[in-house]
């Protein structure tokens, strides 16, 4: 019995060894080709996809049609540049060209959109893509930051690759 103990064990352990290094290269594999959402990041598609922008489509009419009520306020874009470094830099970039894990603002799709649907879009977040809620931020303050992100000038050339 001693014998067999002996000649199964090191099988018995080459075995297992086998499956730890099997499960540890299929984890390795799914980290390393998941998008980076399910890594901590947010998931930027490869230049001219415009998937990243089509959530600025989905604003209801209503939202679409808002005035930004600060247009006029002389201090409303310093006051959204200050907030847009507190709270979206990190993702977007600190000159909203984007980043890995934000798309830029300044492209087309952006800049040509209504103050009300950045404001919707910046009210409900992209939670799936990993931008955050906002609607916590005071209303005024949202709009300081649509404000700002009217002031911004297009990009001349295409977006960066993400």
């Amino acid at each position: 019995m001693t014998m067999t103990t002996t000649t199964t064990m090191p099988a018995t352990k080459a075995i297992l060894l086998l499956i730890a290094v099997l499960i540890a290269a299929a984890f390795t594999l799914a980290v390393a080709t998941a998008p980076a959402h399910a890594q901590g990041g947010t998931y930027v598609p490869k230049k001219n996809d415009g998937k990243v922008y089509a959530e600025l489509t989905k604003a209801p009419k209503k939202a679409i049609t808002r005035r930004n009520p600060m247009e006029k306020d002389p201090d409303a874009e310093a006051a959204g540049a200050n907030l847009y470094d507190q709270h979206c830099a990190e993702c977007h970039g600190e000159l909203a060209e984007g980043t890995r894990k934000g798309p830029s603002l300044r492209v087309d799709q952006v800049q040509q959109a209504t103050p009300g649907t950045l404001f919707w879009l910046l009210t409900n977040g992209v939670v799936r893509r990993g931008m955050p809620v906002w609607s916590k931020l005071p209303e005024p303050e949202r709009w300081q930051i649509v404000s700002y992100l009217k002031s911004l000038s297009p990009e001349t050339t295409e977006p960066k690759p993400q």
